[in-house]
């Protein structure tokens, strides 16, 4: 099989490399197109990657759909639609072929757009993160939420908002194609933190109070105290973004324990028994509810790699994808 192996920070090499053979419980999956996440680029750019070089044939990509080649499962079977939602350390959809658990995919509707439900990964995480941030019964109309970050991630953050009913939503970031966007799918409020501080611009819009729900979308340290400045006394925190190093971080733990907020982190959205928001979010692209039409290009050839990364980390497009092998 064809894949790509980052053989040093920040580039990759295309290879060839030994089919994967799945073991008891897993199934092979012949990966028709795969997209990159924020995350991927604290991996390869940044300095979270902990492991060696060169890394394993298909790291980091964990957001691609395919079809199942081989099935030891009895939760899927040989020529299934799948979306595949590997634990990020273990991923492989970088690759032509990855093996993974069989309880780490979801069969596709038949006859659906693949392309559009490749989002559905993405869309799962923040869908996890946003249940765990505000939960599914607590109450949004009058409230505001802030969300600081504006790429695929905080605009489908943004679309959960304005689903729960969120009176006022605030975005903001430093990119006027990715505010464009948020205004395209109902910001209420976007906010340029090139020109204008993010807690100022919330607290203008909430009446000096702050936000009910402020959401870091972006994964860096100064963006998180950011958050803890533009949060209400006793709001709530949710930081989805990626830890910007590995050990430990500054935090204004004080400004945050004076205002009483409560904060939530968001990991493990695949270990969610039986993968429901990955479930849910197939059902919502397919169904319309939630938009990603925005995010469908621009898309590269596997044999492209480096140069698709190096877009993604340059904001070529709100979301940049890989066309990896022909659909079966």
């Amino acid at each position: 099989m064809r894949g790509v192996q980052m053989v040093e920070p920040g580039r990759f090499l295309v290879t060839d490399a030994p089919d994967p053979r799945p073991g008891p419980g897993e199934v092979l999956v012949r990966t028709y197109a795969a997209s990159i996440c924020g995350s991927d680029l604290h991996n390869v750019f940044g300095s979270t990657y902990t492991g060696s070089y060169p890394a394993p044939i298909g790291y980091p990509g964990h957001e691609a759909i395919g079809t199942v080649v081989t099935s030891r499962s009895s939760h899927v079977h040989a020529g299934d639609a799948v979306l595949t939602v590997p634990l990020p350390a273990r991923s492989a959809c970088f690759a032509e072929l990855q093996a993974l658990r069989g309880d780490y995919v979801v069969p596709l509707p038949a006859g659906a757009d693949l392309r559009r439900l490749l989002m559905a990964q993405q869309l799962g995480t923040t869908l996890y993160a946003f249940r765990r941030y505000w939960g599914d019964e607590r109450p949004a109309a009058g409230r505001s939420v802030a969300i600081l970050g504006a790429g695929s991630a905080g605009l489908f953050l943004l679309q959960l908002a304005r689903r729960a009913g969120f009176t006022t939503t605030i975005v903001a970031d430093h990119d006027a194609r990715r505010l464009q966007a948020a205004a395209a799918l109902g910001a209420d409020v976007l906010v340029n933190v090139s020109t204008e501080p993010f807690a100022t611009a919330v607290a203008t819009a909430t009446g000096g109070e702050g936000a009910d729900l402020v959401i870091e979308a972006a994964g860096y340290d100064d963006c998180r105290a950011a958050c803890v400045d533009a949060v209400r006394s006793e709001g709530r925190l949710g930081f989805f973004g990626l830890h910007e190093h590995p050990g430990l971080a500054p935090f204004p733990f004080e400004a945050a324990f004076r205002k009483g907020v409560t904060i939530k982190m968001a990991v493990g959205a695949q270990r969610e028994p039986g993968l429901r928001a990955f479930r849910d979010s197939v059902d919502l692209i397919a169904s319309g509810a939630i938009a990603v039409d925005h995010l469908l290009v621009p898309r590269f050839g596997l044999e492209r790699f480096q140069e698709a990364i190096e877009a993604a980390r340059d904001h070529a497009g709100l979301k940049v994808s890989l066309d990896v092998a022909p659909a079966s």
